[in-house]
């Protein structure tokens, strides 16, 4: 008996090491900084000039970035200081979560 509950230990932790990191809620620490360069309502895509992006091990740079809601970019202004969450989704980096920065 004891065997198993070592064996179960060894398997949770080795789970929790690869489950995605995308399956919590996205807290402040999770959000990364930038400020709006252009926002592209048609193609529902918006250009930020960007801090680190932690959860995908991304340096600073300038990118377009796809939003998973379209009415996202409806609040956004060139210019704008925004925190906001990417994810991987389906290859596109997309962004699920923007606020204004405080």
């Amino acid at each position: 008996m004891n065997f198993i509950a070592r064996a179960l230990t060894v398997f949770v932790a080795a789970a929790s090491l690869v489950l995605p990191v995308t399956l919590h809620a996205a807290g402040p620490a999770d959000l990364a900084e930038g400020t709006v360069k252009k926002v592209d309502l048609p193609t529902h895509r918006v250009m930020l000039a960007h801090g680190p992006i932690a959860n995908l091990g991304m340096a600073p740079m300038t990118m377009m970035f796809k939003v998973k809601d379209p009415a996202m970019l409806k609040q956004l202004k060139e210019g704008d200081k925004v925190r906001f969450r990417v994810e991987d989704i389906g290859g596109d980096y997309t962004i699920v979560r923007i606020e204004a920065a405080k």
